[in-house]
């Protein structure tokens, strides 16, 4: 829950009062101030969007609240967000809108060969940060969403459902090419046996709004989905996308070398963990036939909580966080390549400041090492840091709050038995009333949107249980 200052009044963040509050100040063009550190907090502003007013960060504001609220972002510069930040993406925080430039095409000319993943990660990354990749995009999407964030009690609570829901809701408010990238953007249904025929349906009509030849040439969508099954077929490969179990989209010989070449570290990820996700996102065209066929396409790995992870390295660390019961956010690379280091994670729950945990993987260059210990120099926050072919894996910096303790540290402790009597014995008194075992506090809005699995970073308003 956080607190809110909109005008000279004070409001939760839980409230009927607060929801009344941020349209008023929507109306007024009135900036409402975020109360997580003394003494006026952070400035933020609302938008509308479907319908909805919604309290975001201003632009680049991110590191400024506290590292426990929910709006805090780690510094762009420790992510490859900082790359792309002002340049591939731009906020308007007049309409409330974002504008994404895209490194990626969503039409296809008769003359033009398809696009494919290229064999080098240099090319797969070709962009000075004045425009997003396809892995860019991904990352930025899943980053809105919220889905590199962790604290506790989100275990459990994610699902594809979850994730469908935030990716749509992240893209919005999203912009690019001149048009609204909700509408060019397919994420399967959670697939319903029940509802087959009506997912089928609705799936139908928007490929058939880019289906067959245009004046401009073919139109493509973007689609972001979980791969179940990689499989050859008469003339080249197939991509099968679980919740998608009635149709494929096709992938052409030359393009499926080059994505084995280009994303052979995800896929032996995915080939060797039996609890990690592979995340894909392409571009797309639906021939006559109503068959899609793959165009361009990247590749993401995800644990089982569906927090990005890179490596084994990678994902270790992370599963520790996430057992550990801390309260993190996870570096994304978006438009970087892998010789360039980041922030494998920041720790919000650290005291007095966030701490930024770095990894130099084993066989890394001496340039990576450098370059690692000099974004450990620039930055304010604490740090640590992991050189995983020379050493074993440091201590973490604690949690200095509750954020990590046992749940059943909340809980009384019992109170120690009398001590036996030397008096004479005398007549058993009557027992004293019993007195009921306390409970928890039923929760609020927002704290029921946690356990839900909702991200931290939308425990807003909007974001409220009765959304999923």
């Amino acid at each position: 829950m956080a607190t809110y200052r909109i005008g000279d009044d004070r409001f939760n963040s839980d409230t009927a009062e607060f929801d009344t509050a941020v349209e008023s100040a929507y109306l007024r063009r009135e900036r409402p101030r975020c109360l997580c550190l003394p003494p006026d907090g952070v400035e933020m502003y609302v938008a509308k969007v479907a319908g909805r007013h919604i309290v975001k960060r201003m632009p680049n504001t991110g590191a400024q609240h506290a590292p426990g609220c929910d709006s805090y972002e780690p510094p762009a510069e420790l992510s490859g967000l900082g790359q792309v930040l002002g340049t591939a993406i731009e906020e308007n925080v007049d309409d409330g809108f974002t504008a994404l430039k895209l490194g990626f095409s969503l039409s296809k000319g008769g003359s033009r060969s398809a696009p494919s993943s290229p064999s080098s990660e240099s090319d797969s990354v070709k962009t000075d940060g004045n425009k997003l990749t396809l892995r860019g995009a991904l990352h930025y999407l899943w980053e809105q969403a919220g889905f590199n964030r962790w604290m506790p009690g989100m275990e459990g609570k994610r699902s594809w459902y979850v994730i469908r829901k935030f990716l749509l809701r992240a893209a919005q408010d999203k912009r690019a090419k001149g048009q609204d990238l909700l509408q060019m953007l397919y994420i399967p249904e959670p697939f319903k046996q029940e509802d087959k025929d009506g997912i089928a349906q609705r799936r139908q009509v928007q490929f058939a709004k880019i289906a067959g030849a245009h004046k401009a040439g073919r139109r493509l969508n973007l689609v972001i989905g979980e791969v179940k099954e990689i499989s050859e077929t008469r003339f080249g490969h197939k991509v099968l996308l679980k919740h998608v179990p009635d149709i494929w989209f096709m992938v052409n010989e030359d393009m499926h070398r080059r994505l084995q070449k280009r994303f052979s570290t995800e896929l032996g990820l995915w080939d060797a963990a039996e609890d990690v996700h592979l995340v894909i996102i392409g571009t797309f065209g639906v021939g006559v036939t109503g068959i899609p066929s793959l165009e361009e396409v990247a590749l993401m790995t995800v644990n089982a909580h569906w927090i990005p992870i890179e490596t084994l390295y990678d994902k270790n660390l992370v599963d520790q966080l996430v057992a550990g019961r801390r309260k993190f956010v996870k570096g994304l690379r978006y438009n970087l390549p892998s010789s360039r280091p980041l922030a494998a994670a920041v720790l919000a729950d650290t005291a007095p400041q966030a701490t930024a945990l770095y990894v130099v993987p084993p066989g890394a260059e001496e340039v990576y090492a450098d370059a690692t210990e000099g974004l450990i120099a620039q930055s304010e926050l604490a740090s640590w840091l992991w050189k995983a072919g020379d050493q074993q894996q440091p201590p973490l910096p604690p949690a200095a709050g509750p954020a990590n303790a046992p749940r059943a540290a909340s809980n009384p402790p019992p109170k120690p038995a009398p001590k036996p009597s030397t008096a004479p014995t005398a007549a058993p008194a009557a027992p004293p009333p019993s007195t009921p075992e306390p409970q928890p506090p039923t929760p609020r809005a927002g704290q029921q949107a946690v356990l839900e699995g909702i991200p931290a970073a939308q425990l807003r308003p909007e974001r409220r249980a009765a959304d999923l």
